[in-house]
């Protein structure tokens, strides 16, 4: 076994001992995991003459581990982000970037079918927010679009974590934690549409900027669901156990095996927007 294929069994490990998977009674879900590039192109996604990218390698031994679902990766959206093969998945994640090459046709079915039923959904990592910025059908239903990185790759950022309790967030361990990893701040932001689950702590993040970044959001999307979340930059925090169990705490959240509200809270991004202001002298 290859040493980085060892490392990700060894991360899936430890979180399956603390994260209860699928009993024999659930249904598997099926995952379309696209990554791929039509703009810049991420380490952890970028496969390097290998078979798998670390982040695709991450999500296959995820699913293994957990019982929870099973993967199909493809940097071919031409081939497989088509109407009749998404009608073989639950679930679509996105680790993307630029304007991807999918036929308009296979788009509309994608956001006014597919994604609307019952059991559907979308997982949003890292830069599915730095694609198709252009297209708003996409980015109204991912949260918002890229505009840039104060935070860089090397940057360790104090994260608010504003609903413990939530599937995807019990991972931390309480309302707040350090990681090092990019993040992002958005353009196309409505908070108005989505339930804010994470933000940086402007108080003890360097740069300290005067407006909320947020981190992590869900929302509902006819009866489907999406879960995003900003990290995932760098290819550590896909053998990160806190950023493995959030993931899973988010699919099983999209599957509907765990409940939790998904209602916006606009108002929590007002605060933070004040927050923010405060912490940065403004």
């Amino acid at each position: 076994m290859k040493l980085h294929h060892l490392i990700f069994c060894m991360a899936c490990l430890v979180i399956v001992s603390t994260l209860s998977g699928a009993s024999a009674e659930d249904k598997k879900a099926k995952v379309l995991f696209v990554s791929q590039s039509a703009g810049f192109r991420h380490g952890s996604v970028n496969r390097k003459e290998q078979e798998l990218a670390p982040a695709e390698i991450a999500m296959t031994q995820l699913g293994q581990q957990t019982g929870l679902f099973e993967v199909h990766c493809t940097q071919d959206c031409a081939a497989d982000f088509t109407k009749d093969n998404l009608k073989n998945y639950d679930m679509v994640m996105f680790y993307t970037t630029g304007k991807l090459p999918i036929a308009e046709a296979d788009l509309d079915y994608f956001f006014k079918e597919w994604l609307t039923q019952k059991g559907h959904g979308v997982l949003g990592f890292h830069s599915a927010t730095d694609t198709f910025k252009d297209y708003k059908p996409y980015w109204d239903m991912i949260g918002g679009s890229f505009d840039g990185h104060p935070w860089g790759s090397g940057t360790t950022v104090t994260v608010a974590v504003h609903e413990p309790d939530h599937p995807a967030m019990k991972a931390f361990g309480g309302t707040s934690f350090e990681i090092k990893d990019e993040i992002y701040q958005y353009k196309n932001w409505q908070p108005e549409k989505v339930r804010v689950l994470m933000s940086l702590d402007m108080s003890k993040c360097k740069p300290s900027k005067p407006y909320h970044v947020p981190v992590s959001w869900v929302k509902e999307y006819g009866k489907g669901r999406m879960f995003y979340t900003n990290l995932g930059h760098n290819e550590g925090t896909w053998t990160d156990k806190r950023f493995l169990a959030s993931v899973t705490g988010g699919v099983r959240w999209v599957m509907g095996l765990e409940e939790a509200d998904a209602t916006p809270n606009p108002e929590l991004s007002a605060k933070e927007d004040e927050k923010a202001k405060a912490a940065a002298g403004k």
